[in-house]
């Protein structure tokens, strides 16, 4: 299960809080824009890979929903990929790929633990672990690319490269892992779980 936001985003103020324990917390989300078109603006992007283009006032399920409907239903995990942060986004792309992945080599395996780790303790330490084993992993799989997506998902790349990453990487590997992981699945499977993968992704679109 994807988890809940308040698990791991803290409120913005929690000093705030503890002063007033009535006040009303605004509701977390874990959308990088509060909607379609902002993240089309925001992350150009998004719309070299994708056909189909939110329309105004559109919320983010509605869209979703949409292009799940849509000819081209793999948008939805494109749009899934760059609309969420990048934590909730990884988690994501993990649960598809545990759940439509029929078996795992050594390797594969080794990198999806590293993933799963640093989704619950999403530290430097942890994220340039799985960096290493990503970055030299002589295959692109979709494990692979999920590991990627964490290299890039903030903060330097490595402890003494201060590089920043472009915002865009992260989402660009957690699309090519499920579309990867999708694409490997027989022909007959593979609308089946891209079914699952949108109902897994539709809980992001929720304030919680």
């Amino acid at each position: 299960m994807i988890p809940d936001p308040n698990s791991i985003t803290p409120p913005a103020d929690t000093r705030l809080a503890e002063d007033d324990p009535d006040k009303t917390q605004p509701p977390l989300s874990a959308l990088r824009f509060d909607t379609p078109q902002e993240l089309f603006q925001g992350m150009p992007q998004l719309a070299q890979l994708t056909q189909n283009r939110p329309r105004p006032e559109e919320d983010g399920l509605a869209f979703l929903m949409r292009l799940r409907a849509s000819t081209t239903p793999e948008d939805a995990v494109t749009f899934s990929a760059f609309a969420a942060k990048p934590k909730m986004a990884i988690w994501w792309g993990y649960e598809c790929l545990r759940m439509a992945t029929q078996e795992l080599g050594a390797e594969d395996r080794r990198i999806m633990e590293l993933v799963a780790t640093w989704t619950t303790y999403p530290d430097n330490e942890n994220r340039f672990r799985a960096a290493r084993a990503a970055l030299f992993a002589p295959v692109r799989s979709p494990a692979v690319f999920l590991g990627l997506a964490v290299t890039w998902s903030g903060g330097p790349i490595a402890p003494n490269d201060p590089a920043q990453v472009p915002d865009h990487r992260a989402p660009r590997a957690i699309n090519s892992a499920v579309l990867s992981c999708l694409s490997g699945a027989p022909l007959m499977e593979r609308p089946i779980h891209l079914a699952r993968f949108i109902d897994l992704a539709a809980p992001l679109f929720r304030s919680f």
